[in-house]
């Protein structure tokens, strides 16, 4: 982000806008066509259980747009052999060069109890996937008998050419440290405050070291958001319904310079790219979308 001299190795910010999975699956089309329209960045989709799926929806935007990146984030491990994540990751990947990004976590481990995936050990289960999936999208023959990841000489007949980056999700100590060990990149979810993101790059980095990465790593940075003139009535139903305290540093208000002056804090907190998190009650989520990208993406640039 140039304009105001927050580096990143030369990378410019992203910037991104959550589709959220409390809006019905034929709400999408319309909000990606907006984004796309608009030149929006990224699109993000998650994978909340038992609402949509990430994968589904991912290739129908991608189907639909021209040009905008999707990130999915994230796809619960539990839930998902690997070898699968693997070939659906591929297939996106080679069918939409360039506009895939893939992320990974533990899921909400009540959810993964649901359906009888919740396991013992979710750290050994994330670190296990993300060496196998890693391994599998660099078109490797992979063989490992792990405690929860298990795979007998498989290898992908279609692996995308050059292996993507496999980004994971995380929030505690030993899951951030995972994540700059054994992924490309860290997810952080909403309701951090950048000062807060920066102690979290420590342990990121601290994971980096101990894996010996060399190569630069990337953070995406979840951020509430709303606009408009019940955006602090619904701001105040989100700090009730995630049970913070203040949503003082958390989220993203106003016009379009004080929203831009909110994802420029992030991102000198080290985000790489800035998602932004509208309420579930959000009055239009595609002129909010049209909103980041026509009038605050500009003045990130």
């Amino acid at each position: 982000m140039t304009a105001r001299g927050v580096d990143h190795g030369g990378r410019a910010t992203r910037i991104g806008v959550v589709f959220l999975p409390q809006f019905p699956p034929e709400r999408l089309r319309g909000i990606a066509l907006a984004a796309d329209e608009a030149g929006l960045d990224e699109l993000w989709l998650w994978e909340d259980c038992f609402r949509e799926s990430g994968i589904a929806s991912a290739a129908a935007v991608l189907a639909w747009t021209k040009r905008l990146r999707v990130g999915i984030g994230l796809l619960p491990v539990p839930l998902r052999n690997v070898a699968l994540t693997a070939m659906e990751a591929a297939t996106l990947h080679r069918m939409f060069p360039q506009r895939v990004t893939l992320g990974v976590g533990h899921g909400v481990l009540d959810w993964m109890a649901q359906v009888g995936a919740r396991v013992e050990s979710p750290v050994t289960l994330l670190r296990e996937y993300l060496d196998a999936l890693r391994a599998l999208l660099n078109g490797e023959l992979v063989t490992v008998s792990g405690r929860y990841v298990v795979l007998d000489r498989v290898a992908l007949d279609w692996p995308p050419q050059p292996a993507p980056l496999v980004y994971a999700g995380a929030s505690g100590p030993r899951s951030l440290r995972l994540t700059g060990q054994h992924a490309d990149g860290t997810i952080v979810h909403g309701g951090i405050s950048p000062d807060r993101l920066r102690e979290m790059i420590k342990l990121i980095d601290e994971g980096r070291v101990a894996g010996q990465r060399t190569k630069p790593r990337r953070i995406v940075s979840y951020v509430h958001a709303a606009i408009g003139p019940t955006a602090a009535e619904r701001l105040e139903t989100e700090r009730r319904r995630w049970g913070y305290p203040t949503m003082g540093d958390l989220a993203a208000t106003g016009d379009a310079s004080a929203v831009a002056e909110a994802v420029w804090r992030w991102a000198g907190a080290g985000a790489d790219t800035v998602v932004l998190q509208p309420t579930p009650d959000d009055p239009d989520p595609e002129g909010f979308v049209r909103f980041v990208a026509g009038q605050v993406q500009p003045l990130l640039r």
